[in-house]
């Protein structure tokens, strides 16, 4: 068969790959590359389970297209294969389309709900924040952070460092702009109605996390087994074209841009599942530390995107808002990205050159941090700062109205 001379093409489709243990059908042979008919009954399966779009009838067809001779079709049986997404963490598999909450901490207790004010109030109250009038130049879902609730932003990216670092994370500093084939490989989609890419005129685009640049940065590299895992972090602006109009993702939960610190890591297979947990932990000891009531979730198939394999998300309690809002997320993504992006290590024992493992997670997404901060530290016309951020604030204990930043006022232009 001509397809054999166009193996590579398969790769993402082939090697996806390891049925579970109990359940382990043979892996293609070596001089067969197509997948049988098993093989792509489990990936439709997975896209379905997952709630993906369900490319794998055309797969079928390309493939029968193909192997009859008409090698044009491979061009686009590759772009097919490219959006299939991961395979799912047998685990997962019972869940349905709700996630598993694993545990609920509570570290405050909360006054009266009727003494309660939610963040655009509160931080409007104290002249800290400003989202409306900003359509005529900044664009709609755009905000200004001013006075002291900058400098808690500041606080809380500097507190999120020194934790990641302390774990053996290494700073990075990333570029916002990136190639779309490191974003598509990364398992975001750069084209259709509901992307949320930015892309610019060029073609390139706007980063939607640091992991993209992180993942980047070793694409077609060669790593040894004994550099691995190996353990970055980034501070980087991120860009999300898409908003919500929910009433209850209102002001800076949901925006276009924001600040946030990732955490990223490439390991072997064998060090995956661990790797995974370590980011799980050090984002729980971020928001045990600040005082937070959150919980921790397992998520189903249907939330993990293209890229993870399994997912764990971590929401807090958003007192003003009475509502659970997510703010962070770390991913097991296995050999997705890393074989896309040619990021290899050479295995010690044999000298065999295999595909790394990524794992992703957020230390902090700042606008919905500041939400939950302000809204659970609310104390009348202050907000109260937690003791693991004052360090970063001069020892400040309370947020106080700010009086040095003048307040916006619309008035009637009156013709003289």
């Amino acid at each position: 068969m001509k397809l054999l001379t166009n193996s590579r093409l398969l790769r993402p489709l082939l090697l996806l790959r390891r049925q579970r243990s109990h359940d382990a059908k043979a892996a293609p042979k070596p001089g067969r590359p197509v997948p049988t008919g098993d093989q792509l009954d489990e990936l439709e399966r997975n896209v379905i389970v997952r709630h993906h779009r369900n490319n794998v009838p055309l797969i079928r067809s390309l493939i029968q297209e193909a192997e009859a001779g008409d090698q044009d079709k491979l061009f686009q049986l590759q772009a097919e294969l490219e959006q299939l997404p991961n395979l799912t963490h047998p685990r997962l598999e019972d869940y349905g389309e709700e996630p598993r909450e694993l545990a609920n901490y509570v570290h405050r207790e909360l006054p009266p709900q009727s003494s309660l004010k939610e963040f655009s109030e509160l931080a409007r109250a104290l002249n800290l924040y400003r989202m409306d009038h900003l359509g005529n130049y900044t664009g709609h879902k755009s905000y200004y952070l001013t006075g002291q609730l900058a400098t808690l932003e500041q606080a809380l990216i500097q507190y999120a460092l020194q934790a990641v670092t302390n774990h053996g994370f290494k700073l990075i500093s990333v570029p916002d702009i990136l190639p779309k084939e490191i974003i598509e490989s990364c398992g975001m989609r750069t084209e259709g109605e509901r992307t949320q890419v930015y892309k610019l005129d060029n073609g390139e685009c706007l980063s939607g996390t640091s992991e993209m640049a992180l993942a980047g940065f070793f694409a077609n590299k060669q790593l040894q087994e004994e550099q691995l895992p190996l353990k970055v972090t980034a501070v980087s602006r991120c860009y999300r074209a898409e908003t919500s109009g929910l009433q209850e993702e209102k002001g800076i939960y949901r925006v276009h841009q924001f600040t946030k610190v990732e955490m990223f890591a490439i390991c072997t297979e064998e060090q995956s599942e661990a790797e995974l947990e370590e980011f799980k932990n050090i984002e729980v000891d971020l928001f045990r530390r600040l005082g937070l009531n959150f919980r921790l979730l397992d998520m189903p198939p249907c939330e993990l995107g293209a890229p993870a394999y399994q997912k764990y998300d971590i929401e807090a309690w958003m007192p003003g808002r009475q509502m659970w809002g997510e703010i962070s997320s770390c991913s097991n993504c296995t050999d997705y990205q890393a074989r896309r992006l040619g990021i290899r290590y050479r295995r010690s024992r044999d000298g065999k050159i295999l595909n790394a493992h990524t794992i992703n997670g957020t230390a902090t997404a700042i606008p919905r941090l500041l939400i939950a901060l302000l809204e659970s530290y609310q104390r009348g016309d202050a907000i109260e700062i937690p003791a693991v951020l004052r360090p970063f604030l001069d020892d400040q204990e309370l947020i106080t109205r700010n009086k040095r930043i003048p307040e916006t006022k619309l008035v009637k232009f009156i013709k003289a």
